[in-house]
């Protein structure tokens, strides 16, 4: 793997942030707009993901970046879950449902392989070293 220097280098918080996007794009072009608390509820969690990559990238340990990783992980679950709210009360149409709960399914499983890839590697973050 590269070296990494910033987190916006990630691939993982770049599809994030795509992620993120997509979900403002619902939240400003569809009904979603009218229904405040899954709107607010969906954007927080998508935003989570992304905050939690770069939280815990710059936290400059593996151990610290392996638990951001995993809110990451779940916060992505809670918006693959509100995905499905939006498309049971008609917000989305089920092929756009499906595009983005693609996206979220991709995004879950690379944030759980770059979660494997720190727990095999040795390095624990310039923090520790004396």
């Amino acid at each position: 793997m590269a070296t990494i220097k910033r987190f916006e280098d990630l691939q993982t918080w770049q599809l994030a942030r795509e992620v993120s996007n997509d979900i403002f794009k619902l939240m400003t072009e569809t009904a979603l707009k009218s229904d405040y608390k899954l709107k607010e509820q969906i954007n927080a969690s998508s935003g989570s993901v992304m905050d939690n990559i770069a939280e815990g990238f710059e936290r400059d340990g593996n151990k610290e970046f392996h638990n951001f990783l995993s809110i990451a992980k779940a916060s992505c679950g809670e918006t693959r879950s509100q995905l499905y709210r939006i498309v049971d009360r008609d917000y989305i149409s089920k092929q756009e449902f499906e595009q983005l709960k693609d996206k979220a399914l991709i995004l879950s499983s690379k944030i759980a392989a770059f979660m494997a890839y720190l727990r095999k590697n040795d390095f624990r973050g310039n923090k520790f070293k004396t």
